[in-house]
Parts: structure tokens; C-alpha cells; sequence
């Protein structure tokens, strides 16, 4: 997420959820395992990807997935 951008709010468009309308997000987390043969560990490691729900249903518009095969459940 970037911060520092310097850019007129008015020049901007609302993100809508896809599932209710609302407007409001918050940052939830995505965790994926990885197995320890593919980390070289031997023990699994848990990925941490954040993403954006909406506040009022939990739903991930599919702009914030993360890019993968197939979606995310």
C-alpha cells in the first residue's frame, strides 16, 4: 500500500464492494502453507499475504486477490 502518493482526492474514485456496496475496508490476512520439502526446512512455513475485506460483509473484491491460478476461497 502506498502512503506517500501526492494526489488531489478529487482526481480519485471509490472502491465499492462487489458483494454490498459498502465503501469501508480493512486489511485482513490471507495465510498460505508451504510445505517444508518446498521451503528445504522440513517443517511448513505459513505465508502471510494481506488483502482488503470489506468492513461490512468480509468480502475480497477480486482486485485485491492475490494473482494465482485459480481463486482464492
Amino acid at each position: 500500500m502506498q502512503n506517500n502518493i501526492n494526489v488531489d482526492i478529487n482526481q480519485t474514485t471509490p472502491v465499492i464492494c462487489e458483494e454490498c456496496n459498502h465503501t469501508l475496508f480493512e486489511q485482513v490476512l490471507h495465510i498460505r502453507k508451504a510445505s517444508g520439502l518446498l521451503t528445504g526446512t522440513g517443517k511448513p512455513s505459513y505465508i502471510p499475504i494481506p488483502v482488503f475485506a470489506c468492513q461490512k460483509c468480509g468480502h475480497v473484491n477480486i482486485e485485491f486477490q492475490p494473482k494465482q491460478g485459480k481463486e482464492l476461497e
